[in-house]
């Protein structure tokens, strides 16, 4: 399975987002510190988001990210096909075991698998990672720790909304 950064930084940047949206939208720089992934990354993936219709932006003072809709209507699947990640198991585009009409004898096997993948984090929205108990006290850690480091900086934007 070619599941990359890219798709595992989407979904955790948007999580991330979901989680403090609530008082406005919010801004890269504060996704960037929390989640420890590079701003320019961000922004990269911020703008296929917001073109697959994941996120709206908002500029100006107090601009940044917030969700195009609510937290249960996003699924993982969504986030990681609108940053043009593959859940591709089988590689046989890049292969000389399936070449043009000669498939190779896993292949049917490993495009199932492919499907499954999809088909599972199709049932995974946004709001049922929020409510798992661990993921809120790795939110809330996050949160403490930004607050600490910039006491007086947007802290507007940083109380975790209930899961639910």
């Amino acid at each position: 399975m070619r599941l990359t950064t890219k798709g595992r930084y989407a979904v955790t940047a948007v999580l991330d987002l979901s989680f403090h949206q609530q008082a406005g939208p919010v801004s890269l720089a504060d996704i960037s510190e929390r989640q420890h992934i590079s701003l320019s990354y961000l922004e990269q993936l911020f703008a296929r988001l917001r073109r697959n219709g994941i996120v709206v932006s908002t500029r100006g003072p107090g601009g940044g990210y917030s969700l195009s809709r609510n937290a249960e209507e996003i699924s993982v699947a969504e986030i990681i096909v609108a940053v043009d990640e593959s859940y591709e198991a089988a590689n046989c585009a890049e292969s000389d075991n399936c070449t043009g009409q000669n498939q190779c004898l896993t292949h049917d096997l490993w495009h199932e698998l492919s499907q499954e993948i999809h088909r599972f984090l199709s049932g995974i929205s946004l709001a049922e990672i929020r409510s798992n108990n661990a993921v809120m006290e790795v939110a809330e850690r996050q949160t403490k720790r930004y607050k600490q480091v910039h006491p007086a900086g947007s802290m507007r934007k940083l109380a975790i909304e209930p899961a639910g």
